[in-house]
């Protein structure tokens, strides 16, 4: 543990009243307190009330020039309030309110640097970003090296925290829960314990999420737990010659002044409901960036996908090969048929055959672009573009303008992206997708995409942060542990438990592409991994896992074995007007009521893990408290469970008002879900 980091922890038992400055949320029930050390290092502290939620906490960095963490001197503040509503191009809401209050601090080093600390406070919760402004009165440009962010959370009370290791492969864990509080100070191999980001369960029943917005041009934050406090762990470079096994110091980020750093933010709440309600992330982003992004299109899409998980078809070209023309035809049409937007073809280019180079602009003989590019316009399906990169980031990047220019020319305007290595090749060498090397390239990739009129369903991702406000050609993201794994996993697929903390946790960073929609379990390929889960599950999932575009991700022959069922996928939208979690528990289930935008009806779903539930809906919240309603109910059987009859669902047709409660039950491992429309 750095020296200056102990100093700060001893000398935060005695703080200054004197330099004591304060913000307080629009509803005055969060107030966050900016103070001093005696040695004037710098701190921060939330109360609720009279109620102190996160104590003293350090703040500043280590870099390899100057010490950032004590001997700085206050030359000023300022304080301001803003509230304003803007309008989502896609969302879970069209319209979403900032109301903050803020509070600026500015800080000069006894080296000479100029730091500002900026402190927004929302009724639910508190952020804050450092800027670095350069060296003396004239600000002049400085570079700088960091090798530790010293930001803290030293929360006042035990809390449950849903999180995975932050070196978990792409994102793609178990979330699991675990105790932060009074943890003894943990030695440095043991710094990956979290990732960003963090989901917290207080002893007195109130919650918290831990994340960042806006992450651009540095590393992604993950946390470690010693003396009882989450302390920030920045993801290092990997190549600099002075991250290596002789070195005390890594090296996280090269900046130069002026610079701005990603947004730290804790959401608190008093409720689960207030927490996924939160827009906090988003509203800490800057507003679209894109002139004119009308367009960009929500929409359910297929794909030439699945089969490649279950073994039936190949990517490679070959005797199996899934993405040839006259299967892509299949698709397209069944996906007319049945009011699907989009397909995608993973497998249609060369590379495949031995994962050295891709080539983005070459298909393989068995697929006829242009033929399926007339097809497409005939039919009004879009072709899902599929660049899977292997890793080599930087090979991709050199010809990110000449590989979107050859999907615009074919109509292609929403390309999924792949990274699958642990490691990805960028510009700067092998790096962590996460560190800022890869931070940088993945921005690159969104820019260009939008100049091109693309949009991207990154894979392999960088956790989300809000920058699809700013550049909504961002439209989904992997960095879960998805759908696919049901197919293969030598653990037998997620358990049922699994869909059941996303809604809490990863999805709150972002849209997901989890890919719902399974409808057939068995794999006699692999026949000891199945999908956990029953058939009503799989339709619950569109409503409680949010994307704008949202695969179905099964096969057309699977889904005509159940055509009823595959009714509600046809219908559901992907773009939303408004979004309630109506109950839900961390791990255990949730249950969501969407309403579709620009539209009076409204879509409800709900899952459970292993457990079967009983579950009371008031439907309060329909917007017409005078009108009927038709609802559509696709319910578990009396009998369904997920791993005997996963098959087995009834389809209930009833008209209900909003002063009604619909009564209904979930199977072990099961779900529902609801359309409702007025009439």
């Amino acid at each position: 543990m750095k020296k200056c980091l102990l100093i700060s922890l001893i000398s935060l038992a005695m703080i200054s009243c004197s330099q004591s400055l304060q913000v307080a949320s629009p509803d005055g029930g969060l107030t966050l307190r900016f103070e001093q050390t005696s040695s004037g290092g710098i701190a921060y502290s939330v109360s609720r009330g009279d109620k102190m939620i996160i104590a003293p906490s350090p703040l500043g960095f280590e870099t390899k020039e100057v010490s950032l963490c004590d001997s700085f001197e206050i030359t000023g503040t300022e304080h301001s309030s803003y509230d304003d509503t803007w309008e989502t191009v896609w969302g879970e809401e069209r319209e979403i309110r900032d109301h903050h209050n803020t509070m600026t601090v500015h800080l000069r080093h006894v080296s000479g640097m100029l730091m500002d600390i900026e402190f927004r406070v929302f009724d639910d919760g508190v952020a804050w970003r450092y800027h670095f402004k350069g060296q003396g009165d004239q600000e002049t440009n400085t570079k700088l090296t960091i090798t530790e962010e010293l930001t803290s959370y030293r929360f006042t009370q035990g809390a449950e925290a849903w999180s995975i290791p932050w070196r978990t492969e792409y994102y793609e864990g178990l979330w699991q829960k675990r105790t932060i509080k009074g943890q003894s100070d943990q030695e440095p191999s043991t710094k990956d314990t979290l990732c960003s980001p963090v989901t917290l369960e207080f002893e007195d029943g109130t919650y918290g999420f831990l994340h960042e917005a806006a992450l651009t041009d540095y590393p992604a934050q993950n946390f470690h737990v010693s003396d009882g406090a989450v302390r920030t762990y920045l993801t290092p470079w990997m190549n600099a010659q002075e991250n290596n096994a002789k070195s005390t110091k890594e090296i996280k980020a090269y900046i130069e002044t002026p610079f701005e750093t990603p947004w730290r933010f804790v959401v608190l709440t008093k409720t689960l409901p207030e927490l996924v309600a939160s827009r906090i992330m988003l509203n800490l982003n800057e507003p679209c960036a894109i002139e004119d992004p009308s367009w960009i299109k929500p929409t359910k899409f297929m794909g030439i996908w699945w089969g490649m998980h279950i073994k039936t078809m190949t990517w490679e070209q070959g005797p199996n090969h899934g993405a040839t023309t006259p299967n892509m035809e299949r698709y397209m049409r069944f996906a007319k048929e049945h009011g699907i937007g989009a397909v995608l073809a993973e497998g249609w280019n060369k590379g495949w055959e031995d994962w050295k180079h891709f080539d983005f602009t070459t298909p393989y003989s068995d697929w006829d672009m242009d033929y399926l590019t007339h097809l497409s316009d005939s039919l009004g399906v879009q072709i899902v573009g599929h660049n899977e990169t292997g890793g080599n980031a930087a090979d991709y990047e050199a010809q990110l303008d000449s590989i979107y220019r050859y999907h615009a020319d074919h109509g292609i305007h929403v390309i999924k992206t792949g990274y699958v290595a642990p490691i990805i090749r960028t510009k700067d060498g092998l790096q962590w997708n996460k560190g800022q090397s890869g931070v940088r390239h993945y921005r690159k990739v969104i820019e260009t995409a939008a100049r091109y009129h693309i949009a991207i369903d990154n894979h392999e991702p960088v956790m989300p942060t809000g920058l699809q406000r700013t550049y909504p050609n961002l439209m989904t993201q992997e960095g879960v542990r998805g759908q696919e794994w049901n197919a293969w996993s030598a653990d037998g697929g997620s358990p049922c438990e699994h869909v059941t903390v996303l809604p809490y946790t990863r999805i709150l960073a972002g849209p997901v592409d989890y890919t719902p929609g399974v409808f057939h379990f068995e794999n006699p390929v692999i026949p000891t991994t199945r999908v956990h889960a029953t058939l009503m599950n799989q339709l619950g999932l569109f409503v409680c896992f949010y994307s704008p575009l949202q695969m179905a991700c099964d096969l057309p022959e699977h889904y005509m074995e159940h055509p009823e069922a595959f009714r509600f996928i046809e219908h559901v939208p992907c773009d939303w007007e408004r979004s309630i979690l109506l109950d839900g528990k961390i791990g255990d289930y949730c249950i969501f009521a969407r309403q579709e935008r620009g539209s009076s009806k409204w879509y409800i779903g709900g899952i459970t893990d292993e457990n079967a539930r009983e579950v009371s809906i008031p439907l309060s919240f329909l917007n017409d408290q005078t009108a009927n309603y038709k609802t559509t109910l696709y319910l578990d059987a009396d009998d369904a469970d997920w791993q005997s009859k996963p098959y087995a669902y009834t389809i209930d047709r009833m008209n209900v008002t909003s002063a009604d409660t619909l009564h209904l039950r979930m199977a072990p491992g099961g779900g529902f879900a609801a359309e409702i429309i007025p009439f």
